[in-house]
């Protein structure tokens, strides 16, 4: 409970970041466009350096690294307001905050997916993990809309100091964890990460017939989303003619699925088993990218909310159960590193997926790029339906 609230009050502020950092670059410092879309970029980077962060995070106890990682997140983010207020505020040095902040938040991502497994019962996994994602629905849901009137009232670089708050609350419920939750004491290695401890992690999920397949669907469903976000927004803009206010409405509405697939998570593969909810939360990809992409100019919110609910309801199972196989088949002492090649993995397919999407729809067009996009989003699916993956009804026992 402890863990699920530091959490949530984590997640809700950090939907002000979101929004304050590039508007203060937008904004106060009257950054160009391409600046502040680098600076957006700067703060997913780091995700590519999941790989070597898992392998520290599996020499070090997990808990102190969660803690550190707030605290330094709500040092880091007070800098901006204070240099606002003495006048010496600059572009770099929010593309510092940009690029620290997301390191410090894949650290402290590594080290949560891989304590939560010492302080839940393998039989409790699913049940955590959609009390998180639900958490990080609600954030994304009623988030934006908080943010945007905080930072009305306050201006962008101030507003920054709420989710600074938000990151030391954070730790001080993290803090407060018994220490014998923390699972066994991790044994002494060098701080020098080797060749062997970088690889270790990569072979054992290429290895393994579960975590292989689900791997190869959750990088190109990856590619897929991001394909498809980056050019979503101009295309309901342009080819559907609605406004930003109305695209911000249907982006909130389409919460409900991620909503329902967390509170329902565990319910669902109660009922169809932990392998056919994951495969089934692949295949929504599909049908919802080919909804928004056949969206008719007079008919684009009802087509747009239900495209955007669909995609966001297959998030949320995936996380909850894909997520909950991970944890249960991986050994505590590769947690970790596990993670990390998954991170790096997954999010190396995004950016891969936007570039592709901006240049096709540049070359062929906005409707046109979004029904190849809808075409990419039913292949995800397909590695985990033809592996045992789909077999699985219940968590399967780890190995130690």
């Amino acid at each position: 409970m402890r863990l699920w609230t530091a959490q949530t009050v984590s997640a809700v502020g950090s939907q002000v970041t979101l929004l304050a950092l590039p508007l203060t670059a937008l904004i106060v410092l009257h950054a160009k466009s391409f600046e502040v879309a680098l600076l957006v970029t700067a703060g997913s980077l780091p995700n590519l350096l999941g790989i070597a962060a898992g392998v520290w995070v599996d020499q070090v106890r997990r808990r102190p690294v969660m803690i550190a990682a707030d605290l330094g997140r709500a040092a880091l983010l007070v800098s901006a307001p204070v240099a606002y207020g003495l006048g010496i505020l600059t572009l770099p040095h929010l593309f510092v905050i940009a690029v620290v902040n997301g390191l410090l938040s894949v650290l402290f991502e590594i080290a949560s997916q891989a304590y939560l497994p010492t302080v839940v019962a393998p039989t409790e996994l699913i049940e955590a993990n959609a009390k998180f994602e639900a958490s990080r629905v609600v954030a994304s849901a009623a988030g934006p809309g908080a943010a945007g009137g905080l930072i009305s009232l306050v201006t962008a670089p101030v507003a920054l100091v709420a989710d600074a708050a938000s990151f030391v609350a954070s730790a001080l419920f993290i803090g407060s964890v018994s220490r014998r939750d923390e699972g066994p004491q991790v044994a002494r290695r060098e701080t020098r990460a080797t060749r062997r401890d970088l690889r270790e992690g990569g072979r054992y999920v290429l290895g393994h017939p579960y975590l292989r397949p689900l791997l190869l669907s959750h990088s190109l469903a990856n590619l897929a989303l991001g394909f498809v976000w980056a050019i979503v927004i101009v295309y309901a803009v342009r080819q559907l003619g609605l406004t930003a206010a109305l695209v911000g409405v249907v982006l909130s509405l389409g919460q409900i699925g991620g909503f329902t697939g967390a509170a329902f998570g565990r319910r669902v593969a109660e009922r169809l088993g932990v392998g056919r909810t994951v495969v089934t939360a692949f295949f929504l990809f599909g049908p919802a990218t080919l909804v928004l992409a056949v969206a008719p100019r007079d008919a684009a919110i009802p087509f747009l909310a239900l495209g955007w609910t669909l995609e966001n309801l297959a998030r949320a199972l995936y996380s909850v159960s894909a997520t909950s196989v991970r944890q249960a088949l991986v050994p505590d002492r590769l947690q970790a590193r596990v993670i990390g090649f998954t991170t790096t993995a997954g999010t190396g397919a995004f950016p891969l997926g936007t570039a592709i999407g901006g240049a096709l729809a540049g070359g062929l067009g906005l409707r046109q790029a979004m029904l190849i996009g809808a075409l990419l989003s039913f292949l995800p699916f397909i590695p985990v339906a033809a592996s045992p993956v789909r077999s699985l009804r219940e968590l399967p026992a780890g190995v130690e």
